[in-house]
């Protein structure tokens, strides 16, 4: 899944280079927009009881963003289990094609209390369906 974006001032340092800390927030944007364009949303996941926290995450800068570059973040599902899920993101300068950031966060699916579960039949059979497509794609 690619998603658009415009770096923003607020996003950067004096230099007008972007704070290292605003890619783990470009990772949940590109996650967030992954999910829904599969139809899944984090309100109606946690109206369902099914909360999904980052529990690891890495971050590898290549190259830096900078004050109104435009660039693309690339989602896509890594791995999953029946409890956790990775997704891995590439963050590319959109004019130049360079890669800026690669990465990944783990995460795993919680209840209300904090308890770790499996994840719902039906979410699992949209991630499923996503897996198979991607497969597909691969073929």
């Amino acid at each position: 899944m690619k998603k658009e974006e415009r770096v923003r001032y607020v996003e950067t340092d004096k230099m007008g280079v972007v704070h290292h800390s605003k890619y783990l927030w470009w990772f949940e944007v590109g996650r967030t927009e992954f999910l829904r364009s599969l139809g899944i949303s984090y309100k109606e996941m946690e109206d369902a009881g099914v909360f999904i926290p980052v529990v690891e995450a890495y971050c590898k800068y290549i190259h830096p963003a900078q004050y109104d570059d435009q660039i693309y973040i690339m989602t896509t599902m890594k791995e999953r289990t029946k409890v956790s899920i990775i997704f891995e993101y590439t963050i590319i300068e959109k004019s130049k094609k360079k890669v800026l950031v690669k990465g990944w966060t783990k995460h795993t699916f919680l209840n209300k209390d904090g308890k770790i579960i499996r994840l719902p039949e039906n979410f699992m059979k949209v991630l499923e369906k996503s897996e198979k497509e991607e497969r597909n794609k691969s073929a």
